[in-house]
């Protein structure tokens, strides 16, 4: 919901590290497979109670995930960097839930059901792009993956998994409330999808004409 606005907000920091990033020959998936690592290891401090080892954690591999965004577009964003980035960062979302799991088990019905949200809102994400770029529906920004925004995006992840690893007592209340926005989100993006196949009449040659509706 607020993605765009923060990206916003944060690109000229990230752009400034980034061009100093490529300066010195980083590489954005070099970025990308050390931020994995460190969001691997807030899921260990999750599993651990270690909530502020956590928290430092997942920040960290939040400004990581910028940063190799921010390298790429000046080295040249490739489509295995864009996918590489995504794998990523839904194995830590659903990492994080797993953990939280494993060691809190009165969150255990309430991080089921979150998964399963994130499942069907990936799938309408994955599935809604995959067609939308079939038929050439212009794209709302330059990431290397199309995205479907909704309710739950990013910044929304950051929020919620920080007001978890700052009140771990509130976290069942918390992960109930992020399923629904999650869920919801899913919603639109299957409303979004099915408004833009339909503004190109499949009469006039499905799959070929660039449409005119952006995100």
């Amino acid at each position: 919901m607020f993605d765009r606005r923060a990206r916003a907000l944060c690109s000229p920091m990230l752009d400034s590290i980034g061009t100093r990033l490529v300066r010195w020959g980083v590489r954005a998936n070099q970025l990308t497979a050390i931020g994995w690592l460190v969001g691997v290891g807030a899921c260990v401090a999750v599993g651990f109670r270690l909530w502020m080892l956590a928290l430092a954690s997942w920040l960290l591999n939040r400004l990581f995930d910028g940063l190799d965004g921010a390298v790429a577009r000046r080295r040249g964003a490739s489509e295995f960097g864009a996918y590489f980035d995504l794998v990523a960062d839904f194995s830590i979302y659903a990492g994080f839930v797993g953990a939280l799991a494993l060691t809190r088990p009165d969150t255990r019905v309430a991080s089921v059901v979150l998964l399963c949200t994130y499942y069907v809102s990936a799938v309408a994400l994955l599935g809604g792009a995959a067609l939308l770029d079939r038929r050439n529906v212009v794209r709302g920004d330059d990431r290397g993956v199309r995205f479907l925004g909704g309710l739950a995006e990013g910044f929304e992840t950051i929020v919620a998994y920080g007001v978890i690893l700052l009140a771990p007592s509130r976290a069942v209340e918390v992960e109930w409330t992020f399923a629904v926005m999650v869920l919801v989100t899913a919603l639109q993006r299957l409303q979004y999808v099915r408004h833009a196949l339909r503004a190109i009449p499949a009469s006039e040659g499905a799959f070929s004409r660039p449409g005119a509706l952006a995100p």
